[in-house]
C-alpha cells in the first residue's frame, strides 16, 4: 500500500481584564505586562512548543516584560476556536484546521512549519487488513472530522474507492483523544486507529495492533507539515517585530531538537506526562521519533495539494487557493 499530508497559530488580542473579552492587541496581566498564551497539542508533532516552553526560548526573545502562558488541546477545532476568541495568542496546530478556518474567512496566516510525518494507521489485533479493499466497512477513529490525520487517511483510501459514511461510503468514523485509542482498540469499539505520534507507538506496544499504513505511505506522509505555526494578518501588520521574535524562538526550538534529540525526548516525556497524566516509556518515544521530522520550513506546494484533497473529500465547500494563507517573511 503506497501513497504519500500539517499549524502554530498566532492571534494577538487586547484583553479587557474584568470581562475577559478581547478586541485586538496584546493582552495584559494585572501587573500591566504584555501576556502571550501559546497553544499546542500533547503529541510529538508539537515538540517545538514543549522545548521552547522548557528552555524558555519565548521568554528570552520577548523579554522579561512579557508573561508567557501555555494551553494544550486535544484537536484542531477547539484550538482554532480558542484562537479566534482570543483565549490563546499563538500555538502549533495541524495544517487542516488552519486551512479549513481560512476558507471560512478566519484571519489566519501560516508563518512557519514545525514538523513533518508522524501519522500512522493501525489495525486492531485480530482485524485482517491484507489489501486496501479490506478497509471497507471498518470503524476508524481520528482526532477530529477533517483534521490533518483524517484527510491523510481518507485521501489514501479514496483512490481505491473506499470512503466514509459521511460521503456515501461504508467506513464508520469516530473521533476522540489519541491518548484513549489503545483502550478503544482493546475493547473492540474501533477497528482502525489513525494516530499521531507518540500514540501510534503506544498503541503498538500496549495492544499488539499492526501498522497497516506507515507514516511514509499515508497520503502526503513525508512532505506535509504535520504541524505549523500561524498568526493573524492583523498581528503581522500591527506587530511585525513581536511576530519575528516568536518565530526566532520557534527556530531556536527546532534547532535544539535536531542537535539534542536525547534531551528533547526527555522534555517530551515530561511535558506529555504533565498534560495527559500518562508517562511514555523511552523506547516508545524513540520509535515515534523515527517517524517525525522537525523543520520550520513550509512546503507550499504540498499544502495546496493537501487542501485540494480536502475539497475532493467534501471537508471544504469551495476549492481553495492558499497563495495568501502562507507568509514566509519571518522564516527567511
Amino acid at each position: 500500500m503506497k501513497k504519500a499530508i500539517l499549524v502554530v497559530t498566532f492571534l494577538f488580542t487586547f484583553a479587557v481584564l474584568l470581562s475577559g473579552c478581547g478586541s485586538g492587541g496584546a493582552s495584559k496581566t494585572n501587573a500591566g505586562k504584555e501576556k502571550i498564551v501559546i497553544g499546542y497539542f500533547p503529541n510529538i508533532n508539537h515538540v517545538p512548543a514543549m522545548v521552547a516552553k522548557d528552555k524558555g526560548f519565548y521568554q528570552q526573545q520577548l523579554g522579561d516584560g512579557t508573561t508567557i502562558e501555555y494551553k494544550t488541546f486535544a484537536e484542531g477545532g477547539s484550538f482554532m476556536t480558542a484562537l479566534k476568541t482570543g483565549e490563546i495568542d499563538a500555538g502549533l496546530v495541524g495544517p487542516a484546521p488552519a486551512m479549513n478556518n481560512y476558507t471560512t474567512g478566519a484571519d489566519v496566516k501560516i508563518i512557519a512549519g514545525a514538523s513533518t510525518g508522524g501519522t500512522v494507521v493501525l489495525a486492531r489485533k485480530g482485524v485482517s487488513i491484507d489489501s486496501v479493499e479490506d478497509f471497507a466497512g471498518k470503524t476508524f477513529i481520528t482526532p477530529g472530522v477533517g483534521c490533518t490525520h483524517d484527510v491523510q487517511y481518507e485521501t489514501y483510501l479514496e483512490e481505491a474507492g473506499i470512503t466514509s459514511e459521511r460521503i456515501g461510503g461504508t467506513m464508520k468514523h469516530l473521533t476522540g483523544q489519541p491518548a484513549q485509542y489503545a483502550a478503544m482498540l482493546k475493547s473492540g469499539k474501533i477497528d482502525i486507529a489513525v494516530a499521531p505520534e507518540p500514540w501510534a507507538a503506544v498503541i503498538e506496544k500496549q495492544t499488539g495492533a499492526e501498522v497497516v499504513i506507515g507514516w511514509d505511505e499515508v497520503a502526503y506522509g513525508e512532505t506535509l507539515p504535520a504541524s505549523v505555526m500561524v498568526t493573524s494578518g492583523k498581528m503581522i501588520k500591527e506587530n511585525p517585530e513581536t511576530v519575528r521574535k516568536i518565530i526566532d524562538a520557534h527556530k531556536q526550538a527546532v534547532k535544539f531538537i535536531n542537535e539534542n534529540p536525547e534531551e528533547a525526548q526527555q522534555i517530551t516525556i515530561k511535558d506529555i506526562k504533565e498534560t495527559t497524566k500518562q508517562e511514555l516509556e523511552k523506547d516508545v518515544v524513540e520509535l515515534a521519533w523515527e517517524r517525525i521530522g522537525f523543520t520550520y520550513e513550509v512546503d507550499e506546494k504540498t499544502i495546496q495539494e493537501f487542501s485540494d484533497s480536502s475539497y475532493a473529500l467534501k471537508f471544504l465547500k469551495d476549492k481553495p487557493d492558499f497563495k495568501k494563507l502562507i507568509d514566509k517573511t519571518f522564516i527567511n
